[in-house]
């Protein structure tokens, strides 16, 4: 999406063969942290980090969930700079929190929810949804410009695990046994990356002892419309028996519409979407965060604007390469692959 209006531009539909770029044919952004949200009964308050076009109107926004990781800054708001700052600069509004895994806040082993809070996670999102109006007035220069209609979220590893619940995923709770349903109606689609799959037999047996919530992920009811990122080298073997299939789960066992980006080559940090030059990038590739900058920004600009070609323009692309990093599949309804 180009500012200051929603109507897409020749620069915005560009080839992912070009690999731009976060700062080519971009428009500069404006980041304000950390933004504090006080939250009733969470162990501190709920920050956030803004970042968004500095002009334009009707901007849509992004949710952006940071994964669970062992880096002190990353799984927190400053992280991911590789995607917020591509996606604000081709006109959303991203919106970063600090979830209460993030290393960052040192907080107490015994709080409730420790060590994932994958609940809490939920809730952050749910709580910035219903705390605009608080955002708008600590951010001024965003005041008028959301487009509240237009609400997407994505999350990256642990992060699309908590994507993956309010798109409409499914769990039973270890503590109560309850089914668990999280489904947000305002988040119109969403992008999981490297995001977590099937639950059962295709655990690791340390994984489903120690982290049983992960028993039991259902995604056959999971309808809202959703980009699955995988990487086909990531194994993730602390994670899963399955391999690097298992981060395909949420394409394959939920209906659609829904598309699948798999990348050649790709490890868990899908080529370095968790920052810049970051140590634990085990892929680093720079034209593969350029694929997904791009390929994310056009998936996310044509779902929340029916009609809008980007992305058929950029899965299109993408397949004319002759040595393309990855290959998409996509499938609407109840209807397979295509």
């Amino acid at each position: 999406m180009s500012a200051p209006t929603p109507t897409p531009a020749a620069d915005t539909v560009s080839s992912p063969t070009q690999h731009e770029s976060p700062g080519a044919s971009a428009h500069p952004v404006l980041s304000v942290s950390p933004i504090a949200l006080p939250v009733p009964g969470r162990p501190v308050d709920l920050e956030l980090r803004i970042s968004a076009p500095l002009t334009g109107t009707d901007l849509p926004i992004i949710l952006l969930s940071h994964g669970q990781g062992f880096s002190n800054h990353l799984s927190s708001l400053s992280g991911y700079a590789p995607l917020a700052n591509y996606w604000a600069a081709h006109g959303f509004v991203v919106v970063q929190p600090t979830h209460l895994s993030s290393r960052t806040l040192t907080l107490d082993p015994d709080v409730p929810g420790a060590p994932l809070y994958w609940r809490s996670r939920v809730e952050d999102m749910k709580h910035i949804l219903d705390g605009l109006d608080t955002i708008e007035s600590a951010v001024p220069q965003l005041r008028g410009r959301l487009d509240r209609d237009r609400v997407a979220v994505a999350g990256h590893s642990m992060g699309g695990h908590t994507a993956s619940l309010l798109l409409g995923a499914r769990l039973t709770d270890p503590d109560d046994g309850t089914e668990v349903d999280l489904t947000e109606p305002r988040i119109k689609a969403g992008v999981l990356l490297a995001a977590p799959g099937r639950g059962g037999d295709a655990l690791t047996k340390e994984v489903a002892e120690n982290f049983p919530v992960f028993l039991t992920t259902d995604f056959s009811r999971m309808a809202t419309p959703t980009l699955v990122i995988a990487g086909d080298q990531d194994t993730s073997a602390h994670m899963t028996v399955s391999g690097p299939d298992w981060h395909a789960d949420p394409y394959l066992l939920a209906p659609g519409p829904k598309s699948l980006l798999t990348l050649f080559g790709a490890e868990h940090g899908l080529g370095g979407i968790s920052g810049y030059d970051v140590a634990e990038t085990t892929d680093e590739n720079p034209a593969r965060v350029a694929t997904v900058q791009h390929l994310t920004w056009a998936y996310l600009r044509s779902r929340l604007h029916p009609g809008d070609d980007a992305w058929q323009a950029a899965a299109q692309a993408l397949s004319a390469e002759p040595d393309p990093l990855g290959r998409i599949e996509s499938k609407d309804g109840a209807t397979g692959p295509k």
